[in-house]
């Protein structure tokens, strides 16, 4: 008879994620410390995989993950547009949409393919939706017109995305950047 497989391990003290370079920070970072309360837990990013494994784990899934981001090439990368999650009646999250979108997308599906018992970014009902969150607000009234405020002055921001970063916090502290992967890049073994 078989053994039933063990339930992997996951916490939300870690993440893989999309960070936008530095040098694109500055207006995303405006409006997040005027509208996000989690300004000070991430950084700006787009949410690949999350919850994700204990920091113990890591080890174990890096080889994978490598593999999967040095399969990945580079591409220009924009946030243009702000888009709305309504969470209820009385609670949203206003976030910029990375375009292209598809591109995110077969970045995130290399990802979950090379870690696939952290797929819960992909489980909603519409998929995985690549999106940068800057700020959350109440009822849909009070969101569309921030968003409307917003996209009235939004410059979009273009970088290259060349690079995933794995993330951790411990504690009550922010998160912080423990391994970057770049696409295209040859890993040694081991």
């Amino acid at each position: 008879m078989a053994r039933p497989m063990a339930t992997p391990a996951w916490t939300h003290r870690t993440a893989v994620v999309f960070i936008p370079p530095a040098e694109v920070w500055p207006p995303i970072q405006a409006i997040r410390r005027a509208h996000d309360r989690q300004v000070q837990r991430w950084m700006p990013h787009v949410t690949l995989l999350y919850p994700f494994a204990p920091r113990y784990e890591l080890p174990k899934l890096l080889p994978a993950l490598e593999a999967a981001c040095a399969a990945l090439s580079p591409f220009e990368a924009t946030l243009a547009s702000f888009h709305v999650f309504q969470h209820r009646s009385d609670r949203s999250t206003l976030w910029l949409a990375p375009e292209p979108r598809e591109a995110f997308a077969r970045v995130q599906a290399a990802l979950q393919a090379a870690a696939p018992d952290y797929a819960h970014t992909s489980r909603f009902s519409g998929g995985f939706t690549p999106h940068l969150s800057v700020g959350q607000s109440g009822g849909a009234e009070q969101v569309a017109a921030l968003q409307a405020r917003l996209s009235e002055t939004w410059t979009p921001l273009v970088f290259q995305a060349t690079e995933i970063c794995l993330i951790a916090r411990e504690g009550n502290g922010p998160f912080e950047v423990v391994r970057t992967l770049r696409f295209g890049a040859e890993h040694p073994p081991g």
